[in-house]
Order: C-alpha cells, then structure tokens, then sequence
C-alpha cells in the first residue's frame, strides 16, 4: 500500500486512484479507476468505469428513505453502513476486472450517497444548511485497505457555499480549451452545468456552475410507474420520441421558481423528486396528457431548462461555442435533440464524441478531489458554490 506522507503521496507520478459515487438516480454505483499524472495533458485517464447496480431490496430502501419515510435513526445508520461496504465491494470489483491489484490503489475518493442536501439557497425560516452523505469510509478502508477520502461537501457549506456542484475542477482538467468556450453539461438525475471560459484556469472567476433543474430523474420514475416498474429508464429515449410535448403542460411546469434563482444554486430530489412528480401528474391529468406524450413533455422539461439555463446565466458572461452532454442524458438521443433545438448556434456534443467516457466522469472527480485533499490543495471553486473562499474538501479514512 503506497504509504502518506502528511498530506502528500509518497513516490512520484502517476497515482492511480478510485473514484466512487451513487448518484441521485439510486440506480447504483459508479466506479472509475483513474491515472493522475500532471506532467500530462489532461492530467488524467481513465482506465477503468463500471456501474454496480443496487440490489432491488437496498434501492427501495434507499427510494423509501430519501423520499422522507419516517425510517428513523436506526435505518439510516444502518445503510450508512451496508452502503459502504457496497462502495467497497465496487471498488474491490473493479480492481480486479482491470487487474490492478489493491496494493497499487494510491487512495480512494468516494463520494457517498446524497441522502440528505439542502443548500443555504433553500434553507426557510428556522431551517439550518445540512448536507448528508451515506457510505461509511471505515468501511472502505478496511475492507479494501486503501486510504479513502470522502464527505467532499460539508466545508464548502460551513463557508457559505451550496457544496454542489463538485465535479467543475474535473471539468476544468479535461475540457478546458484556449480558443472555445465551453459548457459541460451532465445529466445524471439532476442536470447540472460547468461554464469553461476560453483560457480558463484554476481559481478563474468567470467558471460557474450549477444544477439546471430535473434531469432524467424524473423521466426514469416516469417511465418505471407507466410499465409498472418493467422498465428503469425511457431507454433511448424511445418512449419520448413516440410521444408529442405539450406546450401548455410544459409552460406550466417551467413556471417553478428554481428556474428563475441566479447561481450559485443546487437542487435534489428534495426539490425535483416524488413530491414533485406527484404534482407533475396532477398537472397532467387536468391537462389531459398521458403515456408517452407526458415522457415527451418531461423529456422537453429537462431540455428547456437547460436551454433557458444557458441563455439567462451563461451566455452574459461570455462566447458558448459548445455544450457537452455527459451523464445518462448523453445515451438519450431524443433529448439531445431536444436540447440542440433549445441551442440553435451552439454545437451539441457528447464526451465520447471528444473521446471521453463520459459516463466515468462524476466518479472520476471524486479522485481528483481526494488527489486535491492529499496534497493540501483546494477542492472547490468559490464562483461556483458561492463559498466565502477557497477550501480543502474530504476527510481521510486511513485502513487499520
């Protein structure tokens, strides 16, 4: 096991590091083996992306519990256990498809699981900014016995910040470019975007970045109620492509006021999850709209919010040459065309178009933040989370 010395990584580069995250889908975890090495351009590769899918018994415990159920105390810490060694497990697995023994794993930079996250944007009277993330990094390190960081979010809050997004220093490592402006726009269950400026380095006050509105979360739960759960995901976008959006249902819906708030600003299932899908169904049952036509609309939802997202906050501030699509929208070819026809003169592309997996990114960044966090450098980017300054992200688990 590479040894730590303080808070720097014994030997030279590259380190080879793994990156974990559950994302806010509950589908599963996302596992990347990464090379770190800044002597390179970009200073990182993946070598290695799988996704571990959750036990259909752990995802409805997980739904249950993220929905607000009264599970109580005693349910909460116990998946915050069995989640990590599930984030274990996956890391283990990957290890081993790729044939990279544990011992040459510098560290491990996991994410968790979101269970709970409400921002200082949208905290009300009485209410006090909390973020929790599920997935116990004892349990990582012993059972892989890997250095692990993780819980990469609570210091941006305690300096103000939304502790969302985290994955724009990732952005910035693999997408920035000298002559292009740049949107990285992911799409997991929550949209989210990254402004790159043409030039833009480190500690660059014009990056911004934050969540656009629903994803394909929505469009999943949707797609899951109307097979009776046959069916995850619209996969392909097939069920929105033989539907038609209505534009009524689908003004009425782009009149919620997350889309108005100015970045910084970050949102959840809290926001955007089953309370909200309940209301969308009531919407749509006055409206008439069913089936297919009601995954179409919530296909443009997610579209026009990113659309209305780009033209009102990013496009201000400086050229947007082109948007890439990461994420499990990027698998989706009926949303991005229905995001094309949101950005006329902007180039819709997808990372794997740049050679880029673009799937391996969110649990990619979670390595470079632990990589930050080992060397005693910043994690997060104050104009993007809203934080008072810059700060060092994650707390260290080492194994026994």
């Amino acid at each position: 096991m590479k040894k730590l010395v303080r808070l720097g990584l014994e030997g030279a580069p590259p380190y080879r590091a793994i990156g974990l995250i559950s994302g806010t889908s509950h589908d599963g975890i996302s596992a990347a083996i990464v090379r770190l090495d800044e002597r390179r351009t970009p200073p990182l590769a993946v070598e290695a992306y799988e996704s571990f899918p959750y036990s259909h018994a752990l995802r409805e415990r997980l739904l249950r519990a993220s929905a607000g159920d009264a599970v109580g105390t005693a349910e909460i810490a116990q998946l915050n256990v069995e989640l990590g060694r599930a984030f274990a497990r996956s890391a283990i697995k990957i290890a081993a498809a790729a044939n990279v023994p544990m011992n040459r794993i510098s560290f491990v930079g996991s994410h968790g699981h979101t269970f709970y996250h409400l921002p200082p944007g949208r905290v009300r009277r009485g209410e006090t900014p909390a973020t929790l993330q599920l997935g116990e990094a004892a349990e990582i390190a012993a059972l892989t016995g890997v250095p692990v960081v993780a819980d990469f979010r609570p210091m941006d809050l305690a300096l103000g910040g939304e502790g969302a997004p985290l994955a724009p220093l990732a952005h910035l490592w693999l997408f920035g470019d000298r002559r292009r402006g740049r949107v990285v726009q992911n799409i997991g269950g929550i949209g989210n975007a990254t402004y790159l400026p043409p030039r833009a380095a480190p500690g660059d006050r014009r990056i911004i970045a934050f969540d656009t509105g629903p994803g394909n979360g929505l469009i999943d739960a949707l797609a899951a109620r109307l097979t009776d759960g046959r069916a995850r995901m619209d996969r392909n976008g097939r069920m929105a492509a033989r539907g038609i959006a209505n534009p009524a249902l689908l003004d009425r819906l782009m009149r919620h006021r997350y889309f108005r708030r100015r970045p910084p600003k970050s949102t959840g299932r809290e926001e955007f999850g089953p309370t909200y899908l309940a209301d969308v169904m009531k919407y749509a049952e006055a409206s008439g709209v069913a089936g297919e036509d009601l995954v179409a609309t919530l296909s443009a939802l997610t579209a026009r919010s990113i659309g209305e997202a780009i033209r009102r906050f990013v496009v201000p501030l400086g050229p947007v040459d082109e948007l890439i699509v990461t994420g499990g929208g990027a698998h989706n070819p009926t949303l991005l065309r229905m995001i094309a026809a949101e950005l006329k003169g902007i180039e819709v592309l997808t990372a794997a178009q740049l050679g880029i997996n673009g799937d391996a990114l969110e649990a990619a960044a979670f390595a470079i933040l632990g990589y930050q966090m080992l060397r005693g450098l910043a994690g997060n980017i104050p104009s993007v989370t809203g934080a008072s300054k810059s700060a060092i992200l994650g707390k260290l688990t080492l194994p026994p």
